[in-house]
């Protein structure tokens, strides 16, 4: 049967590689900046959607950390979220597990415990959209090592709103070995460990090693340069470890969406799956990546519904939710 845009917006499916702050689309962006009182050098929309403009991760992340200053207050975060969630609800969104950065904002003066409550607050007002969420607290693998370790100290006492910790931004001789202690801690407080792998860096297939073999995380993000090296291919299928691919936001920052590995990948037996990343800044939520990724390759409706499924096994929700997810794409599927 044929794979329309409309099949694949109403796939059931989660959503585990999503950054809350890069989902500050530019009208809420100026919203919070008059709220609170920001000058932000732009006055109109239009103005600010003109400054989302990047060609490489740095460059990305040149625009994307200096926008977080509108958020200040407890309720910006909790309406930052809920507008995340309120648009993934149209994409078929069930179950999410989103990042967020608290040390975007401490390091700027904001409190933690605004930044954490604010999301928490969000993520479970999510299910009266009929939306699982959780959240998972990322380091910043540009600030120093200690400070991830005194970030995840100070937000222990909050432990009850994340599910796990995961690691993100520049990966420039920031290899995954840089914050192993603050990943033993985690994982002695029963944490979920995951950790950015971004395609197409200095030293990929290392990191991707580290991340496995060192960390042992239970998730990959991007992760998708791993085809380099078979040896590490069989292991992530053995262990049944997910990659959580994003192709339209790798196009922006290099010069491949990495579709072709994707499909291999995923018909080689690895649980890959589609998110969207920082959908403001790249231009597509997590259905349009879906989109993108049946225009761009022989994909069958069938692979689509294991894309959704993977997703799913790649969760951290527990076996009963995802036994419900995978009734509802299942039923989904055979009656759409």
């Amino acid at each position: 049967m044929t794979v329309t845009p409309d099949f694949l917006r109403a796939l059931p499916k989660c959503e585990l590689h999503l950054h809350l702050e890069g989902t500050l689309e530019p009208e809420l962006k100026l919203e919070l900046a008059q709220r609170n009182g920001v000058d932000i050098g732009q006055s109109t929309v239009e103005e600010v959607r003109a400054t989302y403009q990047f060609d490489s991760l740095a460059s990305f992340l040149a625009v994307y950390y200096p926008a977080m200053n509108v958020l200040v207050e407890e309720q910006d975060f909790y309406d930052l979220a809920m507008a995340y969630f309120r648009r993934a609800q149209q994409d078929g969104v069930v179950r999410v597990e989103a990042f967020f950065d608290p040390q975007a904002h401490t390091s700027r003066g904001v409190p933690i415990e605004k930044v954490i409550l604010g999301y928490s607050r969000a993520a479970r007002d999510a299910a009266e959209l009929g939306i699982d969420a959780e959240l998972i607290l990322c380091f910043l693998r540009d600030f120093p090592a200690d400070d991830a370790l005194r970030t995840l100290t100070a937000a222990l006492p909050y432990k009850e709103h994340f599910i796990g910790v995961g690691l993100d931004s520049d990966e420039r001789d920031n290899p995954p070995s840089k914050f192993a202690e603050a990943f033993k801690l985690a994982r002695a407080e029963n944490l979920k460990l995951t950790m950015h792998c971004d395609i197409d860096q200095v030293g990929a297939i290392e990191h991707i090693r580290q991340v496995i073999e060192d960390i042992g995380v239970d998730r990959i993000d991007h992760g998708t340069n791993i085809v380099e090296n078979p040896a590490l291919v069989d292991v992530v299928r053995e262990r049944g470890l997910g990659l959580t691919c994003c192709p339209i936001s790798n196009s922006f920052v290099t010069d491949d969406s990495k579709a072709g590995d994707i499909v291999s990948l995923l018909r080689s037996g690895v649980k890959v799956m589609l998110n969207s990343d920082d959908p403001a800044y790249f231009g597509g939520y997590v259905a349009e990546n879906y989109i993108a990724l049946s225009k761009s390759t022989d994909l069958t409706r069938e692979e689509f519904v294991q894309l959704a499924r993977n997703s799913f096994d790649a969760s951290w929700a527990s076996e009963e939710q995802k036994s419900r997810y995978v009734a509802l794409l299942e039923d989904y599927a055979a009656r759409a």
